[in-house]
């Protein structure tokens, strides 16, 4: 199971450990440690801090995800990557979610959602609604893997149905944005194996290695 999130303040001092607001981002780090005290106050422990999307996409965030890999030599620090064939993976927007519009805001409660692993997200979808819930974007789900890669487990991963991409006609997309371990199969690549993955599954397909990661609530 994934393990529990340090304080606010903790993920804020990562976040800019990693470098991601000096290499990718346009918030300055000092306003993001601002908003994590301040928001502090009011979320509950174990919420996830996120930056949003503006300024750190998907697509940024991904390269920066690292798991631990055996290997025949000893242990290898893998980085995460984006599947090749969705270079549109920033263009997967919240949908049927209230993303908040600040620059920085705390997602109560994330759930990995194992108990819906082999559903497909049609059903998912409505099921996380009536539980009083709602789905995470993919970029709240990369934030969730940044922060602690356990929430990423062997046939124990999530999809982040929170993300759709419309297309021009105004239909939706079939795709739908997932993030999981590679097999190192494909064009992943063999040295990619055990790296964690951002890729995508069909909307009306089940897999029963992925769950639907979820959350309780967002405060801005």
């Amino acid at each position: 199971m994934p393990a529990p999130l340090p304080s606010l303040a903790t993920q804020a001092a990562h976040l800019v450990e990693l470098g991601l607001l000096t290499d990718h981002g346009t918030l300055d780090p000092a306003a993001l440690h601002s908003a994590a005290a301040e928001l502090a106050r009011r979320a509950p422990e174990g919420s996830l801090l996120v930056v949003h999307p503006r300024h750190l996409p998907p697509s940024s965030l991904a390269p920066h995800l690292r798991r631990q890999v055996r290997t025949r030599s000893g242990t290898d620090e893998r980085p995460g990557f984006v599947v090749v064939d969705m270079p549109d993976v920033d263009a997967f927007a919240p949908t049927g979610v209230d993303e908040p519009t600040s620059d920085v805001y705390a997602v109560v409660g994330p759930d990995r959602g194992d108990d819906l692993a082999n559903w497909s997200p049609a059903e998912a979808s409505p099921e996380i609604a009536g539980r009083g819930r709602s789905p995470l974007t993919l970029a709240e789900g990369l934030h969730w893997v940044l922060q602690d890669p356990t929430a990423l487990e062997r046939n124990r991963c999530f999809m982040t149905i929170g993300s759709r991409l419309r297309k021009p006609d105004g239909s939706f997309d079939t795709r739908t944005p997932a993030v999981w371990i590679s097999n190192g199969t494909g064009r992943g690549g063999i040295e990619r194996r055990g790296a964690a993955k951002v890729g995508w599954c069909w909307w009306g397909n089940r897999h029963t290695w992925l769950g639907f990661a979820s959350a309780a609530a967002r405060l801005a």
